[in-house]
């Protein structure tokens, strides 16, 4: 491994740990007390020539629980995970967040074009193609 290479993965790595630092202190910060506390998904954001893509985590949530939205600051994703109905039981262990869930990602929509939301193996997928003055 060439120290580039070094370089650029201790900075992606750093660059990682900022944006959860930044996910985490709007949770905790988040305006007027009195709303309802909801969690933020996960979003893996990868752009190509002709598309940017946007992968939102959410396994375990219904389709019909998923609603997004588009405003002039970019697309906002927000729902619920539903606590899974079991039989009574005594809980060990919960790790994965349940409850409402909102989370706002800051794109240039002037420059880009939604296509259709799917949602494969768990993940959200929003698709948006480039407009042709963008590329």
């Amino acid at each position: 491994m060439t120290s580039r290479n070094l370089t650029s993965w201790v900075w992606g790595d750093a660059l990682s740990l900022l944006e959860q630092a930044e996910r985490m202190q709007r949770q905790f910060f988040r305006a007027g007390g009195a709303e309802v506390r909801c969690w933020e998904p996960s979003v893996d954001i990868v752009e190509t020539r002709d598309v940017l893509t946007v992968q939102v985590a959410l396994p375990g949530v219904s389709t019909n629980d998923v609603a997004v939205r588009f405003d002039a600051d970019g697309v906002q994703v927000l729902g619920v995970r539903r606590f899974p109905a079991t039989q009574a039981g005594r809980i060990h262990r919960i790790e994965i967040p349940y409850g409402r869930f909102e989370r706002h990602i800051a794109l240039p929509l002037q420059v880009l074009e939604p296509m259709t939301p799917e949602m494969t193996n768990g993940c959200l997928v929003l698709t948006f193609r480039k407009l042709k003055e963008a590329l």
